[in-house]
Parts: structure tokens; C-alpha cells; sequence
């Protein structure tokens, strides 16, 4: 199924949907279904994990409603599934002050699971920025994420692109650092 037939975005809204999301192996697992289809042996092999265990993953996928039966096959008399994402991006619900990032925590795991070596560019910088900057820099780095979705090639390697665009909390000063 080409990603072109998917719906834009999947709202996460369920305590059962924000469950499936959370776990690592089943982000992992989305990753390998975003571009093209799967079957649950394809999965656990680009995933490195035992039939199993991608066969249970993709289940709560599936009945979260993040993934889908996109085609079947019978493969020696057993029907084989192939699996896709059910939309081209998730949307999860704000965490709240203090809540965890999944998508944060998500990403730097895979960070910190690439190859010694291997090449990446991480940057951080901190800006000072009028409220009018800040929506536009939020808004050209989502264009450029954009852009460069609708270039990929299922047929390339792999590559994840994650950015934060936020205002710290301002640290609250004692009566003591305020005379």
C-alpha cells in the first residue's frame, strides 16, 4: 500500500493506543512499517526479535488501530498478513508540565542504538527568539521535514530526523536571588 493512500494522521486518544505507542520494540516496529508493508516474519527479522514476540507487538498495534492488514497471501497453506501503518504520521496527546516525551525518550534510544561510527548530526542550540520567530522556525522545520518525507525512498536506508522546538521552564528564583 503506497503511503500516498494513507490518511495524513492518526490521533492517539486512548489510554490503549498510548500504550502501544510507548513501548520501544512496537516504535521500533512502526518504523519498519512506515514506508512499505511487512509480514510478521520480515518485522522480527529487521527488528531483532523472535517471531513471537513481533507477532504479540504487532497484535496491540493492530487492535489499537495503529496498524493494518494491508494484503494477504497463502504462502504452503498458511495465510500470510502483511501489515502497514494505518496512517503516514501519529499524533500524541500533549504530555502535560512534566509529563514524559515518548517521542524524546523514543528518539534517543535509537540514537543511542546507531552503529559506532555511523554518521549523524545532533545539534543543540539555544536561541533567544520574539514569539513571532518562534512560530516561524517551529513552522519551517516541520516544511522541511516535510519535504524531505515526500523524497524518501523505501528502497534506502533508513534515517530519522527528530527536533524539539520549546521554551525551557525559567528557573524560579528564591527571595534570596531576587534581592
Amino acid at each position: 500500500m503506497p503511503t500516498a493512500d494513507l490518511p495524513e494522521t492518526f490521533h492517539v486518544t486512548t489510554d490503549e493506543q498510548l500504550r502501544a505507542v510507548s513501548s520501544l520494540t512496537r516504535h521500533r516496529i512502526m518504523a519498519v512499517l512506515r514506508f512499505e508493508p511487512a509480514t510478521i516474519t520480515q518485522i522480527a527479522e529487521r527488528v531483532g526479535l523472535a517471531k513471537g514476540s513481533s507477532s504479540y507487538h504487532v497484535r496491540l498495534l493492530e487492535r489499537a488501530g495503529l496498524v493494518k492488514v494491508v494484503r494477504t497471501r497463502k504462502v504452503r497453506g498458511v495465510t500470510e498478513r502483511y501489515y502497514a501503518m494505518a496512517a503516514r504520521s501519529i499524533a500524541l496527546p500533549d504530555p502535560g508540565e512534566g509529563g514524559p516525551d515518548m517521542l524524546m525518550r523514543h528518539a534517543v534510544a535509537d540514537l543511542e542504538a546507531a552503529p559506532a561510527g555511523a554518521e549523524r548530526h545532533v545539534r543543540m542550540a539555544h536561541l533567544r527568539l520574539t514569539d513571532e520567530q518562534f512560530a516561524q522556525l517551529g513552522a519551517r522545520l516541520q516544511e522541511v521535514a516535510d519535504e524531505f518525507r515526500e523524497l524518501s525512498d523505501p528502497s534506502l536506508p533508513d534515517a530519522s530526523l527528530v527536533f524539539a522546538l520549546f521554551r525551557p521552564a525559567q528557573p524560579k528564583q528564591t527571595e534570596e536571588g531576587a534581592k
